[in-house]
C-alpha cells in the first residue's frame, strides 16, 4: 500500500493555543506550591529564567520549523542533521518526555477533579489517579478523531482559560500585599542559589512552545505562521506566570502555599467572602480546563513523534497506519496512550518526579536541536529558513549551554530515570534502527566526504554510527507524478532510465484532486474507493519499476490543488527531478508553470514535462540555443543514451551556419554529447525543429527564459510546432532564481 501524508488543517490560532495551552496548565494550577517550597519567594525568579531558557531554544525552533516544516518537529531536525543515532536518542527522548508531561498533566487533572467529585479509589489506585486515568483516555480518544478536532478544542480551552486567570489576576492584585510576598526571609530566604534548582523543577511548565513544531506538516502558511505561534506562545506565558505567580504569593504566605492546588487557595483568600465560593468553582475549573488543555496538546505531539519515527523506521513502520476515516496515525496516538496510562499508574504519587523526568529529557532533545541548526547552517548548502535565529552562531551554541547546564540542577533520581531511557534509546539503535533506518546525517556525510582530511577516530566513530542502508535514501531520487493509467508506463520508463543512471530510486506520488467544494474530510469517507483506483495505478508503477530494476516507493497524497500539491511534495521529499505528464501544461508555451504561477512560485526541482504521445526514446532530438535550461536537456539525452541506447542528434538555429557549427560543438564537448549527431540550419526555428523531428521519436526542448509580458506582448517563441509533431515531446526546465523584472521581461 502506498504511504500517506498528514493533511494541513491547522491554522495560526490553533497552533498558538497549542503552545499556550500546554505550557499554561499545570505550570499555574499545580507547581507554584511546590516551586515555592523550594525556592521561596525567588521562584518568580524562576519561573522568568525558564522562559529566558525557552526562548533561547524557540528561536532556533522556529528557523527549523520554517525550513522543514514536517511533523516530529525536534525529532526530525535531529535526524536529519546528526544521523538516525542522535535521531533515535531525540525521537524516544522527546517521545518518553511528553508521555511523562501528560502524565504529569493528567495527575494535576485527577488533583482539582478529586475536589469537585468524590471519586473511588481503584485496587492500587488512588482516587487523583483514577481521575487522571479518565482525562488521559478522553484525550487520546479526541487525538484520535483529528488534529482539526483537536485544535477547536484547545482554542475555546484557552480562550475560557485566559479570561478565567484575568478575572483572578484583577481581584488578586487588589489583594495583594509586598509584606506578604517577602514574609520574614525576603525575597531569598532560602538563598539566591535556590533559583536554578527551582528553574530545574518549574522547566516542565515551558514545553508547550517546541510542540508546534511537531505538528507543522499541518501547519497552514508555517514560514509565517511557526515562528509567530512559538516566540508568541513563550513571551505570553512567561509574562502570565510572572505576574500570576507573584500575585498568589502576595496573597498566600509562600511557606502556607497549597502544594496541590495553589491557585484555589489564593482564590479563596482574594474574593470577599460573598464571591468566594463562585470565584473557587470558577478557578478549579480553569484548572480542569488548564491541566486538560496541556495534557491533550501534549499527546497530540507525542503521537506526531512516534508517527514520524515510524516513518524513518527509527521505530516500526505498522505505526505508520493512517486511519481510514480520520487521517491519523492513529496507531501511533494509542501506544502512546498506553505509555502514559503506565506512567499515571506508576508514578502518580510523585508528581515531582513526572515533572523533572520530562524536563530532562527535554532539555536534552533542546540541546540537541541547537546543534542540528549548526549542523544544517554550516553543512548544507540547500539549507534555506523562511526564519533566521539572530546572531548566529551565539544563539544556538547559548541554547546548547543554557538547556545542558540546567541539567546540573535536576535531582539524581530524574537524572538517573532520564538517563536510563538515552541509554535504551542508544541500544534500540544498535540494535534494530541501524538495521532499518535508511538516511544518513548530513553531520556523518560531511565527515565520511572527507575522511582523508579528518582524524581517523572520527571517520571511524562517523562510520561505525552510520545506518546500515545509509547509500539508498542518500541516492539522488526521480519523482514520477502520476494521474493517468494510459501514461503511467511512459512516466515510469522515463524516470525508471534516469535514475538507473544516476544510481538512484523513483518516488510514483498519485495526488487525488479533491474539488474544493468537498472537503478532505468529506473525501475521506469515500477514502475505499480512493484507494482503489490509487493503489491500482502505484501498483502498475511498482511493477514496471522493478521490472526495470529500479528501487520504487509510492505515495497518495489528498489534496485541494494538483500541480502546486505536486511541486509541494517534490518540495518536501527534496527529489532532485520530477517527471510528470503534459496534464493541463501547454508545452507550446515553452514553460512548465502557468503565467501566473511563473510571478510567484520557483520549481521546487529539475521539471520533466512528457506529453501524452509516449515514450520511445529509439532516437532522441535535442534542440538548443544554450539557455540554462538546456544543460538539463543535455543531462537527460546523455541518460538515455546511455541506460536505454538512445541515438541523440543535437539541432542548432543560427543566423550563420559557420557560427552555428562553432556553437553546437563547443556546447556538446561541455555537455558530454561529442559523440551525437550535429545539426545547424538557418532560417526559421520552429520550421528547422519540424523537420529535423521528422525522423525522430523524441524531442527533448529546453524551456524558454522569455518572461511573463515578453510571452504574451512581445515575439514570443512559443513552438507551436511542438504540437503537430508526431513524435513525443519532453519539456526540460531547471529552476533559478529570476528577479520579478526577469520574470515580466526577460528577453532570452
Amino acid at each position: 500500500m502506498a504511504d500517506e501524508e498528514l493533511a494541513k488543517d491547522l491554522g495560526l490560532l490553533s497552533a498558538l493555543t497549542i503552545g499556550i495551552g500546554t505550557m499554561i496548565g499545570a505550570g499555574i494550577f499545580v507547581l507554584p506550591g511546590v516551586a515555592a517550597s523550594t525556592a521561596g519567594p525567588i521562584v518568580v525568579v524562576s519561573f522568568i529564567v525558564g522562559g529566558a531558557i525557552a526562548l533561547v531554544n524557540a528561536l532556533s525552533v522556529s528557523e527549523l520549523g520554517t525550513a522543514m516544516p514536517k511533523a516530529g518537529g525536534g525529532y526530525y531536525y535531529v535526524n536529519r542533521a546528526l544521523g538516525p543515532l542522535f535521531g533515535s536518542i531525540a525521537g524516544l527522548g522527546d517521545w518518553v518526555g511528553l508521555a511523562f508531561a501528560s502524565a504529569f498533566y493528567s495527575i494535576g487533572f485527577g488533583q482539582y477533579l478529586a475536589t469537585l467529585v468524590p471519586i473511588p479509589g481503584v485496587l492500587f489506585l488512588n482516587e487523583v489517579q483514577v481521575g487522571a486515568l479518565v482525562a488521559g483516555a478522553v484525550f487520546v480518544g479526541v487525538n484520535y478523531v483529528g488534529a482539526k478536532e483537536t485544535g477547536g478544542v484547545q482554542t475555546v480551552i484557552v480562550t475560557l482559560l485566559l479570561a478565567i486567570l484575568t478575572l483572578f489576576a484583577i481581584q488578586g492584585w487588589l489583594s495583594f500585599d509586598f509584606g506578604t510576598l517577602l514574609g520574614d526571609g525576603g525575597l531569598a530566604p532560602l538563598g539566591y542559589g535556590a533559583i536554578l534548582p527551582g528553574t530545574a523543577l518549574v522547566f516542565v511548565s515551558f514545553l508547550g512552545y517546541a510542540k508546534i513544531a511537531t505538528v507543522a506538516e499541518e501547519l497552514k502558511n508555517p514560514g509565517r505562521n511557526l515562528p509567530l505561534a512559538v516566540v508568541g506562545s513563550v513571551l505570553v506565558v512567561t509574562v502570565m506566570y510572572a505576574v500570576l505567580v507573584s500575585i498568589m504569593l502576595g496573597v498566600v504566605p509562600w511557606p502556607e502555599l497549597s502544594q496541590s492546588a495553589p491557585l484555589t487557595q489564593a482564590t479563596q483568600l482574594a474574593f470577599p467572602g460573598g464571591f468566594a465560593g463562585i470565584a473557587v468553582s470558577v478557578v478549579t475549573l480553569g484548572a480542569l480546563l488548564a491541566t486538560a488543555s496541556s495534557a491533550n496538546a501534549s499527546i497530540l505531539a507525542s503521537a506526531r513523534i512516534n508517527f514520524a519515527m515510524g516513518r524513518d523506521r527509527i521505530v516500526t513502520n505498522w505505526l505508520n497506519e493512517i486511519h481510514p476515516s480520520f487521517a491519523t496515525p492513529y496507531r501511533s496516538i494509542l501506544v502512546t496512550g498506553a505509555i502514559i496510562v503506565v506512567f499515571i499508574a506508576a508514578l502518580g504519587t510523585r508528581i515531582e518526579v513526572l515533572a523533572k523526568a520530562a524536563s530532562v529529557l527535554h532539555l536534552v532533545v533542546y540541546a540537541l536541536m541547537n546543534a542540528a541548526l549548526i549542523v544544517f547552517r554550516e553543512t548544507d548548502p540547500e539549507y534555506d529558513p523562511a526564519f533566521r535565529v539572530p546572531l548566529y552562531p551565539f544563539t544556538p551554541i547559548l541554547g546548547i549551554g543554557l538547556s545542558l547546564g540546567l541539567l546540573a540542577f535536576v535531582g539524581q533520581q530524574e537524572l538517573l530515570l532520564s538517563t536510563v531511557f538515552v541509554v535504551v534509546a542508544v541500544v534500540w539503535y544498535f540494535v534494530y534502527a541501524r538495521g532499518h533506518a535508511t538516511r544518513q546525517g548530513l553531520l556523518g556525510r560531511y565527515v565520511l566526504d572527507r575522511s582523508d582530511d579528518l582524524p581517523p577516530p572520527v571517520v571511524g566513530a562517523a562510520a561505525t554510527v552510520a545506518p546500515n542502508g545509509a547509500g539508498q535514501s542518500d541516492a539522488p531520487t526521480t519523482m514520477v507524478a502520476l494521474s493517468n493509467p494510459r501514461t503511467e508506463r511512459a512516466l515510469v520508463s522515463l524516470g525508471a532510465a534516469l535514475a538507473r543512471h544516476d544510481g538512484g530510486r523513483v518516488l510514483a506520488t498519485h495526488v487525488v484532486q479533491i474539488p474544493d467544494q468537498t472537503s478532505l474530510e468529506a473525501a475521506a469517507e469515500q477514502r475505499d474507493r480512493i484507494s482503489r483506483i490509487s493503489e491500482s495505478l502505484l501498483a502498475d508503477a511498482q511493477a514496471d519499476a522493478e521490472r526495470l530494476g529500479v528501487p520504487i516507493e509510492t505515495r497518495t497524497i489528498l489534496s485541494h490543488q494538483g500541480l502546486a500539491e505536486v511541486f509541494d511534495a517534490a518540495r518536501d521529499h527534496g527529489v532532485d527531478r520530477l517527471v510528470m505528464g503534459h496534464g493541463g501544461t501547454r508545452l507550446a508555451g515553452g514553460r512548465v508553470e502557468s503565467r501566473l504561477e511563473e510571478l510567484t512560485h520557483d520549481l521546487p526541482c529539475d521539471v520533466l514535462v512528457l506529453d501524452e504521445r509516449g515514450f520511445d526514446p529509439t532516437e532522441v532530438l535535442v534542440p538548443t540555443a544554450g539557455g540554462h535550461s538546456s544543460e538539463l536537456s543535455a543531462e537527460v539525452a546523455r541518460a538515455l543514451r546511455e541506460t536505454v541506447d538512445a541515438s541523440v542528434t543535437v539541432l542548432h538555429v543560427a543566423d550563420d551556419a559557420e557560427d552555428g557549427r562553432a556553437f553546437l560543438e563547443s556546447w556538446v564537448a561541455d555537455h558530454g554529447l561529442s559523440d551525437a549527431e550535429l545539426l545547424v540550419e538557418t532560417g526559421d526555428v520552429e520550421a528547422a525543429i519540424g523537420d529535423a523531428a521528422t525522423d525522430r521519436t523524441l524531442v527533448i526542448v529546453g524551456a524558454t527564459e522569455r518572461g511573463l509580458l515578453s510571452r504574451i506582448v512581445g515575439r514570443s517563441l512559443r513552438l507551436s510546432v511542438l504540437e503537430d509533431l508526431d513524435s513525443g515531446v519532453l519539456l526540460a526546465e531547471r529552476p533559478h532564481e529570476r528577479s520579478l523584472r526577469e520574470r515580466l521581461f526577460a528577453r532570452r
